[in-house]
């Protein structure tokens, strides 16, 4: 039996003996060209993947552009829908001068006009209801007061409505707050209350590039 197996061993060797040169070289030119080739291919994935990620950077970028391009504009006119809330809130209703009442609906009309503007360009008013849960994302406390029937932590009253342009925060609610339920003492750093959210400021984040 291992007189077979050596016979065998012996005749694969002195094929390969027997193999012409040349056919070595075609070989190994073979091998090479295959990993070129596999090089090549993975270049061009990469190449594919950072244009693509390319494509997607700048239609976001462009997107951006769009959608942002009337922040500062938008920014400017918010006093403009303040005043104008503000009349709305004041002006006298049921007055027996019909001067004075279209006077008054005039302002309405006004002001819903704008307001629809704003929401046709992406611009939403943010006035959260009473008994609202306070969010630092959005809302500024101001003040805390209690209240009946609102939980604690929960928005009272809206001192000034806010806005955000396209889900970017443009100027936060102000607000008042009623106090929030007593807790266990807040870690070393922790200045708890509505001052700080995630460690930054309420109503920090709002976004003043123009």
């Amino acid at each position: 039996m291992n007189d077979e197996v050596l016979n065998e061993t012996d005749s694969e060797t002195a094929a390969e003996a027997d193999r012409p040169e040349g056919e070595d070289a075609a070989h190994d030119v073979l091998v090479k060209l295959m990993e070129e080739n596999a090089a090549l291919k993975d270049q061009a994935l990469r190449v594919a993947a950072e244009a693509e990620n390319t494509k997607r950077r700048t239609e976001k970028e462009a997107k951006d552009a769009r959608d942002y391009a009337i922040q500062k504009f938008a920014r400017d006119l918010l006093d403009a829908a303040d005043n104008l809330a503000r009349a709305v809130e004041h002006a006298p209703k049921g007055s027996g001068d019909p001067a004075v009442n279209n006077l008054v609906m005039g302002i309405e009309m006004t002001e819903k006009a704008l307001q629809s503007a704003f929401e046709r360009n992406g611009l939403k008013r943010i006035a959260p209801e009473k008994g609202s849960k306070f969010d630092p994302n959005q809302h500024q406390a101001m003040m805390e007061q209690p209240a009946e029937g609102v939980g604690p932590g929960s928005v009272v009253q809206v001192m000034q409505a806010g806005y955000e342009l396209q889900g970017r925060l443009i100027r936060p609610a102000m607000v008042v707050v009623t106090p929030k339920a007593a807790a266990q003492p807040a870690p070393a750093g922790d200045q708890g209350g509505y001052g700080r959210a995630n460690g930054v400021d309420a109503g920090a984040s709002v976004d003043q590039k123009a």
